[in-house]
């Protein structure tokens, strides 16, 4: 006589044959429901638990977190904390940074002048050089040092991955893959990191998808650009712990944008010139476990908060550097820098910008990092990167040189959607070895950043609103 065990395998299996003649994409999720009942029915009859209440405890806590009902809200408040803290744990560490930094620069001014170096020695290292550096420094490592901790530890908890069960069903309508959540996770701390992540998607064709729309979501080098702006225009009217609240809930809305336009590209992509029929989504969930919450902030820390400074800084130094030799560099009575704002400022005004903030995102490319000091040294025309001495005098600047909301919003739209920065194509040419999905990777969001600020510029102009 056949076990009932053997039984439920011989059903099993036939589940699956039959799955594999089906066209349909509803049948075929009917069959995967059906597949994973039959299989939980047998791990049921074999499989036996020493501490049963851990299992219980693990099943009540998946019923919250990937619940249809309250899993996305869920999603949606955490993510949100992590905003909020970051923001309001980074303010302070990162004005005793640039104090530090100021202070070191007044001995290194010193030096200079006891050696009597030139001038233009004086500005290259200092002015250029050191100021591009600590502002990178002063301006990213506060953020890094508590986000990305914050994120390794969701993840030791074992929440990340019910972040791509929940999402799973999301980007199959849009013709992805539900690991394609994961990658996108990754994309917050570092996109150059999130392109080689693709590499746990197993179809080319969703891998292909999950890089050319990872740049959507704001890694940690536009994370101060975001902040920043939305700290001095859209939540400026309010003070203390509401300021905070209202930046992080402005900051919270551009990620959302920026994860809505992501599905979109999918989707239209996967209808165009990457189509096919999403592949299934097998995931283990692991159980939950209690983090080692100051093993997990040191080496993330190590692991990915110093990696990127470490990568930003690179960046910073020779961009700070070409950056004061364009402002320093005249022909005629107008530095070249110059040159290259007026050139660009017609066709910024009609995005909402300007020419000093398309200049800065240009000679920016090779690190997101170092677009505001560029954006200062050009405002302020003195072939320096600029100390500010707070928050209000550099809302001042921006004031001076005709910024509205408007500005403001559209520079964060092109900040959040504009290309990929340089290391980022670099891995990009490297995972899919094509110049072609390289330069398609770089077009794309260039020109959805330009189509998307031209729209909210007219606009907003159009009914009066600035």
């Amino acid at each position: 006589m056949e076990s009932p065990i053997a039984s439920k395998h011989k059903e099993l299996d036939s589940i699956w044959n039959y799955a594999h003649t089906l066209s349909n994409q509803q049948e075929r999720d009917e069959m995967v429901g059906n597949i994973y009942a039959t299989s939980r029915s047998i791990c049921e009859d074999v499989v036996t638990y020493k501490d049963q209440s851990k299992s219980f405890q693990s099943e009540k806590l998946d019923k919250i977190f990937t619940s249809p009902i309250l899993g996305f809200p869920i999603m949606m408040a955490m993510l949100g904390v992590v905003i909020y803290l970051t923001i309001a744990g980074a303010n302070i560490p990162s004005s005793m940074l640039a104090n530090f930094f100021s202070w070191i620069e007044g001995y290194l001014t010193l030096g200079f002048t006891a050696i009597h170096a030139p001038d233009w020695l004086y500005g290259i290292l200092v002015l250029g050089l050191y100021r591009g550096t600590s502002w990178v420094v002063s301006v990213m490592l506060p953020p890094m040092a508590i986000f990305f901790p914050m994120f390794a530890l969701l993840e030791n908890y074992g929440y990340l991955p019910r972040v791509a069960f929940n999402m799973d069903r999301m980007f199959k309508k849009a013709g992805g893959h539900g690991k394609q959540s994961l990658t996108m996770a990754m994309g917050f701390g570092c996109n150059a990191a999130a392109i080689m992540s693709t590499r746990i998607i197993e179809s080319p064709r969703e891998r292909m998808l999950a890089i050319l729309t990872n740049n959507f979501v704001p890694c940690n080098g536009r994370w101060p650009t975001l902040i920043l702006l939305a700290s001095l225009f859209m939540a400026a009217s309010y003070s203390g712990g509401v300021q905070t609240l209202v930046t992080s809930a402005v900051v919270m809305a551009t990620v959302l944008f920026g994860i809505m336009v992501t599905l979109a590209v999918s989707w239209i992509l996967s209808k165009t010139a990457l189509k096919g029929i999403p592949t299934h989504y097998t995931l283990e969930l692991p159980p939950y476990r209690k983090p080692k919450i100051w093993n997990t902030i040191v080496r993330s820390t190590l692991d990915k908060s110093i990696y990127v400074l470490k990568r930003a800084i690179v960046v910073a130094a020779p961009a700070g550097v070409l950056t004061w030799i364009l402002a320093n560099l005249y022909v005629g009575d107008t530095s070249i820098l110059m040159y290259i704002v007026q050139f660009l400022d017609p066709f910024a005004h009609y995005l909402g910008l300007d020419g000093y903030i398309l200049m800065a995102f240009i000679l920016g490319l090779p690190a997101n990092e170092i677009v505001l000091p560029i954006l200062l040294m050009g405002y302020l025309s003195t072939g320096a990167m600029t100390e500010v001495d707070d928050l209000a005098s550099l809302k001042q600047i921006f004031l001076d040189h005709g910024w509205t909301w408007l500005t403001a919003a559209n520079m964060m739209l092109f900040s959040l959607l504009h290309w990929p920065c340089g290391t980022t194509l670099v891995n990009i040419y490297k995972e899919t070895k094509s110049k072609k999905w390289t330069f398609l990777s770089f077009a794309i969001p260039t020109a959805i950043a330009l189509i998307v600020t031209f729209i909210v510029a007219q606009v907003v102009r159009g009914l009066g609103l600035v």
